[in-house]
Formats: C-alpha cells, sequence, structure tokens
C-alpha cells in the first residue's frame, strides 16, 4: 500500500509542481454519454474514460476489437491465441465477467457463457464509430456485471452527404480483409450500411516450447452486415433501427492431459442484434428521451473430431443458444441552473431486461463422455435516478442510484457518486468517485447440471463490490516551445465479497457457493506529449495489485506492472509512422510445463509486443497503409502454453469517395 501511495503523490506533486508555470488547460472536448447518460467531456467526468476512435484504429492498424483495447490501461486483454480465439478482458484486476459490454448502450453479454464473460475475440470493428471504456464499478448507472467497469461500442451512423468509405488490404502470412460502408444524410433520412470480411490462414497457438507443438495453423474467418438507419418525421426527433450480423469461425488447439495440437477441433459464432426506438428532444430541448426495444441472439458450437493421435481421445459437439431482449426508456432533463448548482441535469430510466440460455455439452474424454446442460431465464427489473451539475465554477458532481430487481433473489441497489475540481492556478483537475456494483449469478451457476456431480445453485446470491478512484490530470504548455504535456494518475481501490466459487460439496457433487472475497488497488498513469509538429507520444503505465481476500494469493491473469508506448511521427504532411510497444509483466496462472502436462500454479514469463504501421496519403480521400504485428516475433503466452500470433504484415488501401 506504501508503494501505492508513493507512486501517486509522487506522479501528482509532479504534476503540480511542473504546471506551476502559468500553463493553461486544453479541456478534452470529445464528449461521452456513457459515464452518465448525460454528453460530458471526458476532462469533466469523475471516472478513468478512455476513447477510441475509428480514426484512431485505423491508423494504428487496428482490425479487432481485441486490438483496438490492448493498450488501454488498467485493461489486461488476455487471448488464447489469434483473431478468434476465447478472449477475456481484465479491467483494474477484476474478474473476466466483471465487464459489462454495451453495443450503443444496450448490454450484449452471452447469457448461455457460464461465467458470463464476454468474448473479445470474434468482433471486427467496420461498423463502429468509437469505443468508450469506463473503469470502476458503474453498476449504478448499468447494473449487473459492470463490477470493473463498461466498455460500449457505438455503431457508426450516417452524416454529411452521401459516400462510401472502403478498406482493402492483403499480406502474409495468408490473410486479406475488405469492408465497405455506404452512409449519408438524404432529407428526412440518415442511414450507415456496412459489410465487411476478414479471413486469415492464422498461426498454431499452442506455446512453440510444447513438445505436442506442429505448427498447425488456427485460421480464423469472420463476416458482417450491419445497418444503422434513422429518419426524422419532426425537428428534434428520430426514430432510429439498427441491426447487426456477424459470425466468426476458427480452430483451437486442447490444452488437454498432456496437450495436443489438435487440427479438429472448431469454434462457430454467430450473433444478431437489433434494435428499434425512438429519441425525441421536447421543451425547447431541456427534455430528452428515448426508447428503445432490442433483442440479441448469440449462437456457438463447439465441434471436435476425434483424432487418432490424441492421447485425450476427445471428440465433442456442444451448442449454446442466449438471448437477451432489452426495454430501455430514458429521461434527461437538462436546466440551466437549479439553485445553487448550474448547468445541471436529472436523469431518471427503466430497464427490462430478459435473458435465456439453452446450453448442451456433448463431449467425450478417454471414451468416458461428459453432458452438461441447462435451459433457464432470467428477468431483471430496474429503476435509476441521476444528476450532476456544476456546484462552483470550478467544480462539478454527479450522482446515480439504481435499484435491480433480479428473479430468484429479490433487489439489488448500488450507487455512484463523483466530483471533479478544476484549480486553473495549476491547469489541474483533481477527480473522486466512490461506487457499488454486483454481478448476478449466471444461469450456469443457478442451475446447470453435469454428468459429473456438478448441480446449480439456485441459492446463490450476487456478487458484491465497493470501489474509489481518486485522481488527477494536469496540462503543461507555454513551456518555452510548442510543446503539450498531458499527465494523470489515478489510483483505484476495490473490495469484492460473496464472490462465486466453484467448490466440492462431497465426492459426488460440486457447487457453487458465495465463500470468495478479493482486494484490489493500484495505479494507472498516462503521459500524453506533443513536444513538436511532427511528433506525438502517448506512454501508459500501470500498476495492479489482485488478491485473493482469504488466502492472499494472487488473482490469477491480472499483471502487476504493464504498460504501452505509442507513437505517431508524421516526417512530411502526407505520411504517418505509428509504432506501439506494449509490455505486460508476470502474472500468475495455471502452468503448463513442456511436456504439456498441468505443473501446478505459479508465474508465467513477462512479454512485449511491437506493432507498426505506416500511412502514407496519396490524395485527400486515398491512403495506402502496410501494418506489422508482433515485429520481433516475441513467442509472450497470455495464457500459459497458448502464445500470440507470430510475425504477420498487412498492405492495403483505404479511401473515401462521394456517391
Amino acid at each position: 500500500m506504501r508503494r501505492l501511495v508513493n507512486i501517486f503523490l509522487f506522479t501528482t506533486l509532479l504534476c503540480a509542481s511542473a504546471s506551476a508555470q502559468n500553463a493553461s488547460t486544453e479541456s478534452i472536448r470529445i464528449k461521452s454519454i456513457t459515464a452518465s447518460y448525460v454528453p460530458t467531456t471526458v476532462s469533466d467526468t469523475p471516472a478513468s474514460v478512455t476513447i477510441i476512435t475509428a480514426n484512431e484504429m485505423k491508423r494504428r492498424g487496428d482490425s479487432t476489437l481485441a486490438q483496438a483495447l490492448a493498450a488501454v490501461p488498467g485493461l489486461n486483454v488476455v487471448p488464447s491465441g489469434g483473431p478468434g480465439s476465447a478472449t477475456s478482458v481484465f479491467i483494474q484486476g477484476s474478474n473476466s465477467e466483471d465487464v459489462l459490454v454495451l453495443l450503443d448502450g444496450v448490454p450484449i453479454n452471452d447469457p448461455s457463457v457460464s461465467n458470463g464473460a464476454f468474448n473479445f475475440g470474434v468482433d471486427g470493428l467496420a461498423d463502429i464509430a468509437r469505443i468508450v471504456v469506463v473503469r470502476g464499478p458503474m453498476s449504478g448507472l448499468y447494473g449487473s456485471g459492470a463490477i470493473g467497469g463498461v466498455i460500449n461500442l457505438v455503431s457508426k451512423r450516417g452524416t454529411g452527404a452521401p459516400h462510401i468509405s472502403y478498406n482493402m488490404a492483403g499480406g502474409f502470412p495468408g490473410q486479406g480483409e475488405a469492408s465497405a460502408t455506404v452512409s449519408g444524410v438524404k432529407g428526412a433520412f440518415d442511414f450507415a450500411l456496412t459489410g465487411s470480411i476478414i479471413e486469415q490462414a492464422g498461426f498454431d497457438s499452442l506455446a512453440r516450447r510444447l513438445l505436442a507443438y506442429r505448427a498447425i495453423r488456427n485460421p480464423f474467418r469472420y463476416q458482417l452486415a450491419a445497418a444503422n438507419l434513422g429518419y426524422r418525421p419532426i425537428a428534434g426527433t428520430r426514430v432510429s433501427l439498427i441491426v447487426r450480423a456477424r459470425k466468426a469461425g476458427s480452430t483451437y488447439p486442447d490444452l488437454g492431459y498432456p496437450a495436443f495440437d489438435d487440427p479438429y477441433e472448431n469454434s462457430y459464432d454467430s450473433q444478431v442484434f437489433s434494435r428499434l426506438g425512438v429519441k425525441s428532444r421536447l421543451f425547447d430541448q431541456h427534455l430528452t428521451s428515448s426508447l428503445y426495444l432490442s433483442h440479441l441472439e448469440d449462437d456457438r458450437r463447439y465441434l471436435a473430431l476425434l483424432d487418432p493421435a490424441d492421447p485425450n481421445q476427445f471428440a465433442g459437439n456442444s451448442s449454446y443458444t442466449g438471448t437477451r431482449t432489452v426495454i430501455q426508456f430514458n429521461n434527461v432533463l437538462s436546466l440551466k441552473s437549479c439553485g445553487i448548482i448550474h448547468h445541471c441535469a436529472f436523469v431518471a430510466g427503466f430497464e427490462q431486461d430478459r435473458t435465456r440460455a439453452n446450453q448442451n455439452v456433448n463431449e467425450s474424454f478417454y471414451g468416458s463422455p461428459y453432458k452438461s446442460t441447462v435451459n433457464a431465464g432470467q428477468r431483471t427489473t430496474a429503476f435509476h435516478i441521476g444528476g450532476q451539475g456544476h456546484l462552483f465554477p470550478h467544480m462539478s458532481l454527479m450522482a446515480a442510484l439504481r435499484d435491480d430487481g433480479v428473479s430468484g433473489y429479490g433487489n439489488v441497489i448500488t450507487g455512484r457518486i463523483g466530483a471533479v475540481v478544476m484549480i486553473p492556478a495549476l491547469s489541474t483537475r483533481l477527480k473522486f468517485s466512490y461506487g457499488s456494483g454486483f454481478l448476478a449469478p449466471s444461469l450456469f451457476d443457478l442451475y446447470g447440471i453435469d454428468t459429473y456431480g456438478y448441480r446449480g445453485n439456485p441459492s446463490l446470491k450476487p456478487e458484491r463490490s465497493v470501489g474509489y478512484q481518486v485522481g488527477a490530470t494536469t496540462t503543461l504548455a507555454n513551456l518555452g516551445c510548442d510543446c503539450v504535456a498531458t499527465i494523470s494518475a489515478d489510483y483505484f481501490h476495490d473490495n469484492i465479497n460473496n464472490l462465486i466459487e466453484y467448490t466440492q460439496v462431497s465426492p459426488e457433487i460440486a457447487t457453487e457457493e458465495n465463500i470468495a472475497v478479493a482486494r484490489i488497488h493500484g495505479v494507472e498513469t498516462q503521459l500524453d506529449l506533443h513536444p513538436v509538429m511532427w511528433l506525438k507520444a502517448q506512454l501508459t503505465y500501470t500498476y495492479t495489485q489482485a488478491r485473493d481476500g482469504l488466502t492472499g494469493a494472487a488473482l490469477l491473469r491480472r499483471p502487476e506492472n504493464a504498460g504501452s508506448a505509442l507513437f505517431e511521427i508524421e516526417p512530411t504532411p502526407r505520411i504517418e509512422i505509428v509504432p506501439q510497444i506494449r509490455y505486460i509483466g508476470q502474472f500468475s496462472d495455471y502452468l503448463t510445463n513442456n511436456s504439456g502436462y498441468p505443473s501446478g500454479i505459479g508465474l508465467s514469463n513477462a512479454g512485449a509486443i511491437v506493432n507498426l504501421t505506416v500511412n502514407f496519403r496519396i490524395f485527400r480521400s486515398l491512403t495506402l497503409f502496410a501494418t506489422g504485428r508482433n515485429l520481433l516475433n516475441s513467442p509472450f503466452e497470455p495464457i500459459n502454453g497458448l502464445q500470440i500470433p507470430g510475425q504477420n504484415f498487412l498492405f492495403g488501401v483505404r479511401g473515401r469517395t462521394r456517391l
């Protein structure tokens, strides 16, 4: 704890002392509604927020969601191989199931996943306008699953004259991708229609150090069709329809007993999302009301053919279907003043979320069958209120309260408060937030059954958390040159109780119980530099200590130290060079020895990944690009025994033309 406090105090004092040179603060103008339901600049938000725009993703050469999130401070992205593989995200040391993922504000976590965690490994970016990452307990706004934070994927909307944006690329070993978006505004209508395909021959995801490694490629294929349509019958009102359908397929090796490089284990993942709604600005735009009805359907299948060479004799044909229907009614009342608070806004809303899971696992090991099933549903009805405003010219406040009524165990009340204080003389913003969170047990936790004696526990209670963050951001400018620098440091602390843990009740029976506890704290730091016109740099470092609250053991796959460095170099107005370096420190994990057998829990090795993208703008609307990923061919294993893809290159063109 003392080490963390010293880091935080040192960084904050550094910011304050350096900014005493009459530096002026440049407010971050990008606005987000994810952290409060009210459009608010990131600098005025009392939470750790990162916004990644489509242009930034293009400049960095990102093609998949996992790639775009990899360098966000406080996030640990853990793939089990290349694109298409199961990929988890841990935010500020919390569990992977403690991350709530939204698509245009609608929860899209698949309810048929056994622990409720989102798979970040199967989505592309062609229809995404920006990604908003909010770190810290957010259940006071979004309910179950937002213990660690929220990731909101915001889809593209039509703007301006009708036009087409396109991207075509190919590379080696054996990869290609293409996408096109037709979008624009025509009278009262706006539209954005996107199609995308990604194909990769892939790499062997099994670690090269294992004796079982056979250099068998794990290919990936992804297809997407998406539409975002809007109609304005009157000024201030938009009726919208969003439809998004994607499917992905890949293969994966088997970390069995021992590990086996199986070419016949296939995964197929498809998802269809739709949202119909209306949003109106009423009473001279003081009241904004929205009503949305959404439906999500996830279908996954895992097909493993029996390979005679497999020492585990593994085969299976398993299916998972999850559905989610959500009704959302939200209202935001904006006023210039309400008593001593200025520029205030009040939020009130209702949400009902109906989920259903149908899981049928049918596998065999060493000739012995294994089956697991769940067929159940759950309904959550929630009401939330909130408010924000400026108490003084240099202080903004936010508060939120939410009541979730979950079928099976009653109501859960969560909340969140926060404040941002501006110190103009130091060009510094101080922020504080405190919130609570909860995670409802998954449908498998409650009702799952398998042939090895597992029985779900309908008496499970939600996991609960309480956490706070304290931070400072300082902008330095006019330092005798044209350079600008922004330094930020955030200390986070989270206690999670009633964690659901697998328990062997007797030799014949196993179930889930609320017996585990987690204690998490750490520091996020970020330095943004613009020392000369042709160079920008973003340096991040995150220290995380995530421990079992009962035993003191480190939680798995949470590195204590992680960092990144991103540079944007423009030697000429037409050329942009974007190197990116990521470092992931040692972390506790289940170890697999070189013979392919489990060898207990221990420290997995650190790793560094170097990527590089070069963009060459031929015309204003036409750009050539080249991206090299893992240039140093790092054998880093984000999951011990499984490694990241090797060195690969992609060359392409992207552009835009009017219709």
